[in-house]
């Protein structure tokens, strides 16, 4: 996290987390979600943003009828490429467990056409979210699973991508574009995006293929991206949470899944601190 300077002294700023993979069904929820929550056990203001039509996420927390919500992210970015008013504040709703989130529903899949001929396009999310920025610590983003111009506007907004990468053979099909994609995305519109690094999700433990996905990940990717210590195990209460609009930290808060989640937070965590070292010393030199 880098550091933004408030009446002489340096405080840590908002670091925005786009959860990616063009690949479904790896986690990506799931990962936002516990993440989020696991954050916010910490003491952390955190803000999740579901930038995918599907609504998985807004579900997932406990609004299951989201074609009803009235303000949503696709309402923000639409205020914002009319050239409206955008009160962010509007579109938040509060969760039981300490986290707020902007949801998205069915409308969200209109703004990959309407954001076409936008003025600036890419950064329509990024200016539809700025003012809440100095209201969280971590802003977390569940992207759908495509590479169009709602995922352009997440990666454009973010500091950092996370990439779950579920455990089966032929996990790292489709990593290649996607890495290319966030390269061209740092080199055209955000120079300061990084790849925060790899979550290995849905590991099946009984089997030696996590091993080998784990291993062929650090063969091709270990020397240029981080690959996190912490693996999500598979569990069948995870999917049991979805239907509660509780996360699975607080449905089984004892379950591998749980423990994982919040080991996971850790080392975002810590890489945020070695971040935020790393750029007061280039501060203070």
């Amino acid at each position: 996290m880098g550091n933004i300077k408030k009446g002489g002294e340096m405080m840590p700023k908002c670091e925005v987390i786009a959860i990616a993979n063009q690949k479904g069904g790896v986690g990506k929820t799931t990962t936002t979600f516990s993440l989020g929550v696991a954050l916010a056990n910490k003491g952390k203001r955190v803000l999740l943003i579901d930038a995918d039509p599907q609504g998985d996420l807004t579900t997932y927390m406990g609004w299951h009828n989201t074609d009803e919500i009235p303000i949503t992210i696709a309402t923000l970015m639409e205020r914002t490429v009319s050239d409206r008013e955008v009160k962010a504040d509007e579109a938040i709703l509060h969760h039981a467990e300490g986290l707020d989130v902007i949801p998205a529903n069915l409308e969200l899949s209109s703004m990959e056409v309407s954001l076409v001929n936008a003025m600036s396009r890419e950064y329509t999310m990024k200016n539809s979210i700025s003012s809440l920025k100095d209201k969280y610590d971590y802003i977390l983003i569940d992207c759908m699973p495509s590479l169009g111009m709602v995922t352009i506007n997440a990666l454009a907004c973010s500091d950092k991508v996370i990439i779950p990468v579920q455990s089966q053979f032929l996990a790292t099909k489709g990593m290649g574009h996607l890495l290319q994609t966030v390269l061209k995305v740092r080199k055209q519109i955000n120079p300061d995006l990084k790849v925060g690094g790899i979550l290995l999700t849905l590991v099946d433990e009984r089997t030696n293929l996590a091993k080998n996905i784990r291993k062929e990940l650090s063969e091709t990717y270990g020397n240029v991206f981080k690959l996190f210590n912490t693996q999500i195990p598979r569990a069948i209460k995870v999917a049991e949470s979805t239907s509660q609009g509780e996360s699975i930290l607080s449905y089984d808060k004892n379950s591998k899944v749980s423990l994982a989640y919040n080991n996971f937070a850790k080392e975002v965590l810590e890489d945020g601190q070695k971040e935020q070292h790393r750029s007061s010393q280039f501060q203070s030199r």
